[in-house]
């Protein structure tokens, strides 16, 4: 056998284990490309989560348009809580610090995006070099470092992905502190309107019991009545007038509870009426689309979805990671230091990492994200739960509010006429069937009547807010 034989038999072996290397390398290039398509997928909200019966009886409704979704403006018609309001809203703590936190968000946002450009670096070195003391040479080196850190497969799509959805979750969080603001700012304000409107009645009251006094003595100086009246009067008279004092109270402390979330010192808070509040029209229909009005509910399917791509991260952490440098300068002869380059010098370099045996660890990590995953998944059903619950349970409250608003008009009608009817008896005296305690009893009954049909007021009033600020109203900016 000749030697060209000998080397066309055995390269023969060496091609084919080149050509079987390079199939071997594509074969598990196209394996890594399908496997890791699912890196590149975007959250989709899960299909099982149930929806059904969220609202119970009250859940009737197609229309996707309703209370939740009226701003703010339209919703509280009264211009002094309007600006209210809107000092709040420019003025408050929770929303500047909230505000802050979502420019952070937004800069962890353009980290995540910039880690797609290369890193680049300029590190100039100096060096003298002598030799017995002669005289040194000079030598500089100016070099400009490009690094590109590509990252496994999906990696860097995926943080940027979850740096997205953490800017809209710190969006969701202002609407949520945005919403609750304006519902607080409203109940604060019209429990300042019914408290005016309940001082305005004990104030009358306490007068009109105080000439009760004054006749009752009359009566008994003319031997028609008796000290014990004299002294019931009196002390219910005394009754009214120390309630005077709690709703001052009462008043101040409110006030001041509006310029805490307005961020001022305490002052009076300027304000209408309690019957300037104009309840929109309702409808009892109340689709499942309303809730996606919500801030927390917003904020629970945000937590899924950053849930979502950190699985995709962990996962991404098997596939192969892709790092590209560069280097490019020029350097100087070691005899002067002029700018004039010397040589110019560069070099490249591509390095591909493939994780294969690390005690378990990103299998671990990914069991621990899938499972983190699972818990936001059970926070958005139980968000929803929760959601449809607080719907129906103000519109009970509403309902139940307004349902009691014709009985208790009946009873301050019915307590009127035993008012009157009482004390004309009791100023006539025909009979002896009317004594003072019964003049009494029907007064303060018609004052509890009077005072609890302005609670009432404010009941419907607050369930009303309740029941926007459940369907997601007054949580977007304008």
């Amino acid at each position: 056998m000749n030697m060209n034989s000998y080397r066309r038999i055995h390269a023969t072996p060496s091609l084919k284990g080149r050509v079987r290397g390079g199939s071997t390398l594509l074969l598990t290039c196209a394996v890594f490309m399908l496997t890791s398509c699912g890196l590149y997928k975007n959250y989709e909200r899960p299909t099982d989560i149930p929806t059904e019966g969220l609202y119970g009886n009250a859940q009737t409704g197609q229309d996707e348009q309703g209370l939740g979704a009226k701003a703010w403006r339209e919703f509280f018609t009264d211009p002094k809580l309007q600006q209210l309001i809107e000092r709040g809203l420019t003025q408050n703590a929770s929303i500047r610090q909230i505000d802050l936190q979502i420019q952070e968000a937004q800069e962890y946002l353009k980290c995540s995006k910039l880690a797609y450009i290369p890193s680049l670096a300029i590190a100039p070195q100096g060096q003298l070099s002598s030799m017995d003391w002669s005289k040194p040479l000079k030598f500089y080196t100016v070099p400009l470092t490009a690094s590109w850190q590509i990252g496994s497969i999906g990696n860097l799509r995926n943080n940027k992905k979850k740096a997205e959805v953490g800017v809209e979750q710190a969006r969701a969080a202002r609407q949520a502190v945005h919403q609750a603001l304006v519902a607080n700012i409203a109940n604060i304000y019209y429990s300042l309107c019914m408290l005016d409107a309940q001082l305005a009645v004990s104030e009358q009251t306490a007068q009109n019991w105080r000439q009760s006094v004054e006749l009752t003595r009359k009566l008994m100086e003319a031997g028609r009545s008796n000290k014990a009246a004299v002294a019931q009067s009196e002390a219910n008279c005394l009754s009214v007038e120390a309630n005077l004092l709690d709703l001052r109270q009462a008043i101040v402390e409110a006030e001041n509870g509006m310029c805490t979330l307005l961020g001022e010192t305490p002052h009076h808070i300027d304000r209408s009426s309690i019957n300037t509040f104009q309840a929109p029209a309702i409808k009892t229909g109340l689709p499942i689309a309303l809730l996606q009005n919500r801030p927390d509910v917003k904020q629970a399917e945000l937590k899924l979805a950053s849930a979502f791509y950190a699985v995709n991260i962990a996962k991404s952490a098997f596939y192969p990671s892709l790092s590209i440098t560069g280097t490019l300068g020029f350097t100087n002869n070691g005899q002067s230091i002029e700018l004039n380059p010397g040589k110019w010098l560069w070099n490249a370099l591509g390095q591909l990492v493939q994780p294969l045996f690390q005690n378990g660890r990103l299998r671990a990590q990914k069991r621990v994200a899938e499972m983190q995953q699972m818990e936001a998944k059970i926070g958005f059903e139980h968000a929803l739960i929760t959601a449809g619950n607080e719907v129906n349970t103000a519109l009970v409250k509403l309902q139940t509010a307004e349902g009691k608003s014709t009985l208790i008009a009946q009873q301050i009608v019915a307590m009127q006429d035993a008012v009157d009817a009482t004390t004309a008896l009791y100023k006539d005296n025909v009979s002896r069937q009317v004594n003072y305690l019964n003049v009494l009893t029907a007064q303060t009954g018609l004052l509890n009547a009077q005072l609890g049909q302005l609670a009432n007021r404010y009941a419907i009033i607050s369930a009303t807010i309740e029941l926007y600020q459940t369907l997601g109203g007054g949580s977007i900016s304008e």
